[in-house]
């Protein structure tokens, strides 16, 4: 296809047709990722001055990732693993607008998608079992039985992610077993596993104590567009994932547990005190962070990578290589507890 086989065909409309034939074939919460990494790029294309994708080409593509990687505009810069789905994202959309006569079929081919090392597939950032005990603590004390100390206990003591816990209804709560029951209910609220990530978890007595108090408590008594009662709620109904994320961000801070600023920022002055902005401040952490935190913490602590595995809807590989960030010497001490004294 030469240049002159183009149809002219703007940025968003492309957009639009992308979106609009993927939906079925993604679950929904890959659509919305999809729909958030593309919009940044058709946006990118519009400061540009670019409102045909026919403009499109290699370079264009290398200067939005060169602008990714050291600008980015309000969001973080991208670390070669964000890039890789980027970048993956955009070349799934190329060849549809390809198929569009938007771009030259030959572009999609041309676009090399980044492949990181092992050591770079994986985020050693996590959250430190002292850090987290100071936290449920304080939650404990000021916040106890809040929708953020449940969704932070579950993140940390099941440990969920946080699609799961959104995931939750109220009827999927045990109270007599101190047990939930973790459902895959597409398009809505899927696991990210699909039916193979169904489990069912019994919660320590301490924790149990805790999701039953804010139910007969705080929680807000609501039904959803489905007819369904979810377990954590807020004034609008079901929290979106990214609502979670952002509880998560907020109360891992440091000055908000009234433990300081280690970073010597004026808290009053910090952006990162923000509504909002929590994700600033270079101590919050991340829910799969915290996930990380709380998978090493229970290695550490003894508990079988199999048992972790099924409560957590991970394969013991992912695990290992993603979740469990134990040091060397922490991992000789963890064998070193199961060698007899005499053999």
């Amino acid at each position: 296809m030469s240049v002159e086989d183009l149809e002219p065909i703007t940025p968003e409309a492309a957009l639009d047709i992308y979106l609009d034939e993927r939906r079925g074939e993604l679950a929904a919460a890959t659509l919305r990722d999809h729909e958030y990494r593309l919009r940044t790029f058709t946006d990118w294309l519009e400061e540009q001055g670019i409102s045909n994708m026919n403009d499109v080409d290699v370079r264009t593509v290398h200067q939005w990732r060169v602008w990714k990687r050291e600008d980015n505009g309000d969001r973080d810069p991208c670390n070669i693993m964000t890039m890789q789905g980027q970048v993956s994202t955009l070349k799934q959309f190329l060849l549809r607008v390809a198929d569009l006569r938007g771009v030259p079929e030959t572009l999609p081919d041309r676009i090399r998608v980044p492949s990181p090392s092992k050591d770079e597939q994986s985020d050693d950032t996590k959250i430190s079992s002292e850090r987290m005990k100071a936290i449920l603590d304080y939650l404990r004390r000021y916040e106890y039985a809040s929708r953020k100390h449940v969704s932070l206990l579950l993140a940390w003591r099941v440990p969920a992610r946080r699609g799961g816990i959104r995931a939750l209804d109220l009827e999927d709560w045990d109270p007599e077993d101190g047990a939930l029951s973790f459902r895959h209910r597409p398009p809505e609220t899927p696991l990210k596993n699909g039916v193979s990530g169904e489990r069912d978890v019994i919660l320590k007595d301490w924790v149990a104590e805790v999701v039953q108090d804010y139910i007969d408590g705080p929680r807000i008594g609501i039904v959803d567009d489905e007819g369904r009662s979810p377990l954590i709620t807020t004034t609008h109904g079901r929290p979106v994932v990214s609502t979670i994320q952002s509880w998560m961000y907020d109360v891992t801070r440091p000055c908000e547990i009234n433990d300081g600023c280690p970073h010597d920022r004026d808290i009053d002055e910090c952006e990162a005190s923000g509504g909002g902005e929590a994700s600033k401040c270079p101590s919050s952490r991340s829910p799969h962070q915290i996930r990380t935190g709380s998978v090493t913490a229970h290695r550490t602590a003894g508990t079988p990578r199999p048992v972790i595995s099924d409560r957590g809807d991970a394969s013991e590989d992912v695990l290992e290589q993603h979740y469990d960030k134990a040091g060397n010497r922490e991992r000789a001490r963890r064998r070193q507890k199961h060698i007899p004294d005499d053999i």
